[in-house]
């Protein structure tokens, strides 16, 4: 049987009614090619600091995606099959993308398929859909491929027009990669590229981390602080945050189970510290901790002018075994509801309305977009909405985003798009994505008479290129 043709319609996720439609093109026109901004995410910085080429098909869009890896998971595809495990017992890669390939029709209606097919067709030039007849088809183009200049990291990085990309790393983390980076940029005639870090603090913060109490340790040792008093702790997070911000990072990132803040006096910050660093704290104790940490966090930022991200709702982990077995971010951390107006008021009591705070929130619980989230963020002169999220970085999810917090907040409480990823190539497959679902929304505005187009065109503009950078100050 001949395979199916893999096409791009040029009108996807275009209003189905006519005149909308029109008016969605004339507006994603203006946007369509202008430079990428990724101030949030997590790809590898040794991609562009060696620009190794990456080995194969699995391993540039298979193995680094969680979102491809849960959906295989739950249809009874062992991790070990696909490539992941201890090292030398691994899968071989060939044999890793046929179980993937010969079930890509698991994806189909989910934004994978969307990215996927994108990269597909438009970096690889692949003119058939992928299913097990076309497998090996897929394997040996996209592998032969990326043994050529043309697909090494730092080419496809200017290929895709990205201006400027963040990764995320922890405060024990001696940013070697990044240092590599920016010889490379002050080098005559060397890369231009613009890889910027981020300062994710969770593993010196977050009591429950595995391996917290060595960490701690770590900290003193990088730093040369006393991590083990209040004042050593809180002296070594201002260390690395300079340390940082000298490798450019422009924001910090928090990962907390919720959104809770605290305030409390030294007194009780000590006494609460003693007991996280005996080892003897409860579970309450571990998120009060937690809790003024943030309250902590947005101090130094307010010192320091980096931008502070905090994306709560996630229980992390769920699947012990799994966790266990392979470790974290392999597509088993599930949202939970959370509440932002009480949990976020001690700290927006102390820094909500100071001029030069910046404080990004992002949910996992749809059902606060309208009630709490879009009021607070049209508020407060601190507080931007980040884009839809994760499980609701989806056509879907963008366009529910945009109708429950535009008309409370406005387009320019929130900080347009960023695509929150760990495999490369889906960065430009995101942003296209997003570029078309905002170009949807606003025609409907345009065609309801309650946005003029020239209107419309200066928002899609502002939200794919203005907001982010001014967001992120890049």
């Amino acid at each position: 049987m001949t395979p199916h043709a893999l096409t791009l319609a040029p009108d996807r996720l275009f209003p189905s009614d006519a005149t909308q439609r029109a008016i969605a093109r004339n507006l994603y026109d203006h946007v369509r090619d202008l430079p990428i901004i990724s101030p949030h995410g997590h790809t590898d910085p040794q991609w562009f600091a060696q620009d190794t080429a990456f080995a194969n098909a699995a391993q540039l869009l298979l193995q680094p995606d969680h979102y491809v890896l849960r959906m295989l998971y739950s249809q009874g595809v062992s991790f070990e099959a696909l490539g992941i495990g201890e090292p030398g017992q691994d899968t071989p890669a060939r044999e890793a993308w046929r179980q993937f390939g010969q079930r890509y029709h698991l994806f189909r209606g989910t934004p994978s398929q969307l990215w996927l097919d994108w990269v597909f067709r438009e970096s690889f030039g692949i003119e058939v859909r992928l299913c097990a007849q076309t497998c090996d088809l897929y394997f040996d183009t996209i592998t032969d491929a990326l043994t050529r200049p043309e697909f090494r990291p730092r080419a496809l990085f200017d290929r895709y027009r990205i201006e400027v990309l963040t990764t995320t790393e922890s405060p024990l983390d001696p940013l070697v990669h990044h240092q590599a980076i920016r010889l490379e940029n002050e080098r005559p005639g060397g890369w231009q590229g613009r890889v910027l870090t981020a300062y994710r603090p969770d593993p010196v913060v977050d009591p429950e981390f595995e391996g917290f109490q060595t960490n701690l340790d770590r900290l003193s040792e990088c730093t040369g602080q006393d991590c083990r008093t209040w004042a050593g702790y809180l002296a070594a997070h201002r260390d690395r945050r300079r340390f940082f911000a000298a490798m450019g990072a422009t924001s910090t990132d928090h990962g907390h189970p919720t959104a809770l803040t605290a305030d409390l006096d030294r007194s009780d910050c000590e006494t609460l510290f003693a007991r996280v660093c005996s080892n003897r704290f409860t579970p309450a104790d571990a998120e009060l901790f937690r809790a003024q940490m943030l309250t902590e966090m947005a101090a130094m930022s307010l010192e320091d002018g980096l931008v502070m991200q905090l994306h709560p709702g996630s229980l992390r982990n769920h699947n012990t075994t799994l966790f266990r077995a392979f470790g974290r971010d392999k597509g088993a951390d599930i949202p939970v509801a959370t509440e932002y107006v009480r949990a976020l008021r001690p700290l927006l009591e102390r820094f909500g309305n100071a001029p030069d705070f910046r404080l990004i929130v992002f949910t996992l619980d749809e059902t606060t977009y309208a009630r709490e989230l879009a009021p607070l963020a049209g508020h407060y002169p601190c507080l931007r909405l980040g884009p839809a999220w994760w499980f609701h970085d989806s056509p879907e999810g963008m366009r529910r985003f945009r109708e429950q917090t535009t008309e409370t907040a406005g387009f320019y409480n929130t900080v347009g798009f960023n695509d929150d990823t760990r495999a490369f190539l889906s960065i430009p497959a995101r942003h296209d994505v997003a570029r078309r679902i905002d170009s949807a929304f606003l025609a409907r505005l345009v065609a309801e008479h309650r946005l003029l187009e020239d209107e419309a065109a200066e928002v899609l503009l502002d939200l794919t290129y203005t907001l982010p950078k001014r967001a992120y100050k890049l």
